[in-house]
């Protein structure tokens, strides 16, 4: 059908721009495709790949919208430890996000498993963070105060026993 251009290599910091640009249009879709224009030509740029997971994760509450298994098939590609934990923690905060939008049942039950995870992955880079850079700090504040303001808590433990003669 149609066959991509490829992006020429001294486009890239002008594609980035742009990449960050559309995500604050609330365009993910073309932020997304964007970054994959991007690593068609350079598969390990790192901004590229950050801005991909993030654009991704915008689409989380979109129907037919990417996946969290999408998000996390790039974890792996990142180049540090904290920045794998870091964007683990954001990708499953997000989905967190989305569950409490869609208001289906047992979704604040699954909200609060996912922002507590969240948690533990912001934990596990702020190990890793310079005093400098406390973004794990803020983004698990951000969980915390979530869970608070939405009334999460975690899925009661089943007490049904049926009745056995």
């Amino acid at each position: 059908m149609f066959e991509l251009k490829l992006l020429p290599q001294e486009a890239i910091p002008h594609a980035i721009e742009r990449a960050e640009h559309y995500r604050l249009l609330n365009e993910p879709r073309v932020a997304e495709s964007i970054c994959q224009d991007i690593l068609d030509v350079d598969v390990q740029h790192e901004k590229a790949l950050i801005i991909l997971l993030l654009a991704i994760t915008d689409q989380f509450s979109d129907s037919g919208g990417s996946t969290a298994k999408d998000a996390l098939e790039i974890i792996p590609r990142l180049e540090g430890e904290h920045d794998r934990n870091y964007y683990t923690g954001i990708i499953y905060e997000r989905q967190a996000k989305s569950r409490i939008e869609q208001q289906l049942p047992d979704a604040r039950y699954d909200a609060y498993d996912l922002m507590i995870s969240a948690m533990e992955w912001f934990e596990k880079s702020q190990a890793l963070e310079s005093t400098d850079n406390q973004d794990a700090i803020l983004r698990w504040n951000s969980c915390a105060r979530t869970i608070k303001e939405y009334k999460l808590k975690a899925r009661p433990d089943d007490d049904f026993h049926p009745y056995l003669e």
